[in-house]
């Protein structure tokens, strides 16, 4: 295995500092450094980006995206046992990795990243989603990212590049293909990771789209899909009785047959439905 740094190994920096993968915090550490490297680049060129990490551990996707060049990487991780861990890492790339301690979910990161920004990181399994769906509903499009390379369990990763018709196809789908590039770039085996989970992993690669695939209000299409796949064994004049009286017609008016399920409806359709709609909301 070649070293892609003049640090120790990954399982070196585990032993010295304890660091035992912690369930309740969703942990799988993965330690191979080549496949963080390879990771790192699947972001693309960094060199000229800042790199926001999620929850980098002992800090092997850190040191790949170190050492392919990013501009420079925020690191915010939870886990305190990991900070001195990150701090060697600092200390070797001076002035390139900056270090928070603190919940994803809390902190802002912005106050700390100059464009352009990229997002790379083997998200916590158990805030993975959460974050992405924040991600892919800000306030305003294009969003603060260029790109998001993620790690996910497999599983999650097929609903994100789902296409429609199968049960993998979801509200997840939708929202990221919208106003993204998706695509599976590294699918990874339980055995790359420190404890090995009980699933398959996958890397997926999201690239913003500067506008949207079809016009569409983000807050209704949002709605109309969480209503849509919260029943989604329904038919959609059932599953979407709540958002509008007239629903039936508006789903014909759309060229959507009242008697479809979600799953059988793609993201065009959805946008269509969207903006009818509105219109009729704002008849009233």
């Amino acid at each position: 295995m070649t070293a892609i740094d003049d640090l120790p190994p990954l399982r070196e920096v585990i032993a010295r500092h304890d660091l035992r993968a912690k369930k309740q915090l969703g942990q799988n550490f993965l330690l191979d450094l080549n496949l963080t490297a390879r990771i790192a680049r699947a972001a693309g060129d960094l060199t000229q980006c800042d790199v926001l990490e999620i929850g980098p551990g002992p800090g092997g996707l850190t040191r790949g995206l170190l050492a392919e060049g990013a501009r420079h990487v925020l690191a915010i991780e939870k886990d305190a046992r990991a900070i001195p861990a990150l701090e060697e890492i600092a200390a070797a790339y001076p002035g390139r990795l900056t270090i928070i301690h603190g919940d994803a979910l809390q902190v802002d990161p912005l106050a700390h990243l100059t464009s352009p920004i990229r997002v790379a990181a083997n998200l916590p399994y158990n805030i993975g989603t959460e974050l992405l769906i924040r991600w892919l509903t800000p306030p305003d499009w294009p969003p603060f990212w260029q790109s998001l390379t993620l790690m996910f369990q497999k599983e999650v990763a097929q609903r994100i590049v789902a296409k429609p018709g199968g049960k993998a196809y979801g509200r997840l789908a939708l929202l990221a293909q919208w106003r993204c590039e998706v695509q599976i770039v590294l699918t990874l085996p339980p055995q790359a990771f420190v404890p090995a989970p009980k699933v398959e992993s996958a890397v997926v690669q999201l690239t913003a789209l500067p506008e949207p695939r079809f016009p569409a209000d983000a807050k209704i299409l949002s709605e109309l899909t969480a209503s849509a796949f919260n029943q989604r064994r329904k038919m959609l004049r059932a599953s979407l009785r709540g958002v509008h009286p007239e629903i039936e017609s508006l789903l014909t008016q759309s060229g959507i047959p009242p008697t479809a399920r979600a799953e059988e409806i793609g993201l065009e359709a959805f946008c269509t439905l969207a903006r009818n709609l509105e219109a009729a909301r704002r008849q009233g």
